[in-house]
């Protein structure tokens, strides 16, 4: 169809796609609505090479507005098949199952002013892994609103696609490949217009009526003329009421704090552990360019990240759920506790955290990496086998630190970001082997019972690092800030598998 709007109804699939957060209430009562209904041609880079794919997108907007008034896309609903191969499992893989997610980048302008948004959407549920044949999808999620800057058309287009792709095994654990991502580019020569809307008269009483949530700050990237649409951000989750303090150095330009949280495997229970949200501090260091490579920039920077639990450096207590004999099933509280990097003579830490950030001038494209690590010990306390208390004493812990490894992505084309910085924070992944244990049991030796259990297997590590607060740069009272006025971040993640 090379673009060409399509009038079909897949009303079933829009009507379940409830926008979870970003309404902006009242911002649409007084218009009418327009129904977006398109299908657009991409290539893929797959595994085998480039391959088309066809996305049909589906969503509601308004069909005018005032300028100021701040307009929220519903019900958008993006729905494709990647062709067979996207998946590269060896015959008798694990994977049987898939999560995907989607961020469309939608280029939304005014005369002759441009603003990029980002719609991103889930699958509501795994997805069998099909035998043979293509990859179906249905993603939806909260996309931001827009607010335009003058009066004039309104025009939406989409630009440049990304997929994530999340496999599992039937036990839910990570199966062999556990991610995969896909770029996908707009084939030329076809509309991309999905909508245009007819912005008429002054801001007046409409504009203040429908400013922007706090949690929703403006993230535009524009050429800055009076007619720029501004983009709000996807709605920040409120504060919860379990959150642990994690205040930021006010005194500290180069301090962010962040709230993490995540999944540990223990791969010889074939289960998960939950981390509790918990407070990281991150010192920013030194930062390096390199530029002796030809058309490529490299940039690197040393930064120590710092756990934080009421004045030390651990996580919040967690329990955990394990088997005992291999069968007997046993509870423990557990305390990770991190031991921080030393300094040099000259008080230079050893930095914890590497990022390496690469440009690639030929075609304006960022890649990056972080890693992560940190060195823990990990205690048990208060267990019960079976519901009766099992005495193993104060000192029940690993016989040795270990380390836990992680490492976050991140890509950066034709106005598209996916994946982790430290600065905003994303998945990071990884793994962790647990050392044997020691010191366990008042009255009897118990350390070859909880090493057979927990230690010698690596484990697959899911954590996801919510947006940073940077304390110094935040203004008390302000709108759209990443920090609450006690210098804590907003932004609270939720924990995936």
């Amino acid at each position: 169809m090379n673009g060409a709007r399509r009038r079909t109804a897949r009303g079933a699939a829009v009507a379940t796609a409830v926008l979870l957060g970003g309404m902006i209430p009242g911002a649409q009562a007084a218009s009418g609505m327009q129904e977006i209904d398109a299908e657009l041609a991409y290539t893929c880079d797959l595994p085998e090479g480039g391959q088309p794919v066809k996305v049909g997108i589906t969503a509601q907007l308004p069909e005018s507005a005032r300028p100021g008034q701040a307009i929220q896309p519903e019900n958008v609903v993006l729905e494709t098949t990647l062709p067979e191969g996207v998946i590269p499992v060896p015959a008798g893989s694990s994977a049987t199952s898939v999560s995907a997610e989607t961020k469309l980048s939608v280029d939304v302008s005014q005369k002759d002013e441009h603003a990029q948004a980002e719609w991103i959407g889930t699958t509501a549920e795994p997805v069998p892994v099909p035998a043979e044949g293509g990859l179906p999808l249905t993603t939806s999620g909260t996309v931001p609103f827009v607010k335009p800057g003058a009066p004039g058309d309104l025009v939406f287009d989409a630009g440049a696609l990304s997929v994530e792709l999340s496999l599992k095994t039937a036990q839910g654990t990570p199966a062999e490949p556990s991610a995969i991502s896909l770029n996908c580019a707009l084939d030329p020569e076809q509309e991309t217009e999905l909508a245009k809307m007819d912005i008429s008269g002054d801001g007046g009483d409409g504009a203040s009526a429908s400013a922007p949530p706090a949690s929703a700050p403006a993230e535009s990237e524009s050429s800055g003329g009076e007619a720029t649409p501004e983009v709000g951000a996807r709605a920040k989750q409120p504060a919860v009421p379990d959150a642990p303090p994690c205040v930021g150095d006010v005194d500290n330009d180069l301090n962010l704090n962040a709230y993490v949280t995540g999944y540990a495997n223990v791969t010889k229970l074939d289960g998960a552990t939950k981390f509790p949200l918990a407070c990281t501090q991150i010192q920013q260091g030194p930062t390096r360019v390199d530029l002796s490579e030809p058309g490529f920039t490299h940039i690197y920077q040393d930064s120590t990240a710092l756990l934080d639990y009421e004045g030390k450096t651990q996580l919040p207590p967690a329990s955990g759920t394990f088997l005992t004999f291999g069968f007997m099933p046993t509870t423990a509280t557990l305390e990770m506790t991190q031991i921080p990097p030393g300094v040099d003579g000259e008080g230079t830490p050893d930095y914890n955290v590497k990022s390496h950030l690469v440009v690639d001038w030929s075609d304006m494209s960022n890649k990056g990496v972080t890693t992560i690590d940190l060195d823990l010990m990990l205690r048990l306390r208060d267990v019960k086998v079976n519901g009766v208390p099992l005495d193993v004493g104060d000192n029940c812990r690993t016989s040795k630190p270990f380390t836990l490894s992680l490492e976050g992505r991140m890509t950066a084309k034709d106005g598209v970001t996916t994946g982790y910085t430290l600065a905003t924070g994303g998945v990071l992944t990884g793994s962790v082997t647990l050392p044997p244990f020691s010191g366990c049991g008042a009255g009897e030796d118990l350390d070859s019972l909880f090493t057979a259990s927990l230690s010698g297997v690596p484990g697959y590590v899911k954590q996801v690092q919510g947006a940073p607060c940077a304390a110094q740069q935040h203004t008390p009272g302000s709108e759209g800030a990443v920090c609450t006025d006690e210098y804590e971040p907003v932004d609270i993640p939720e924990a995936t598998r």
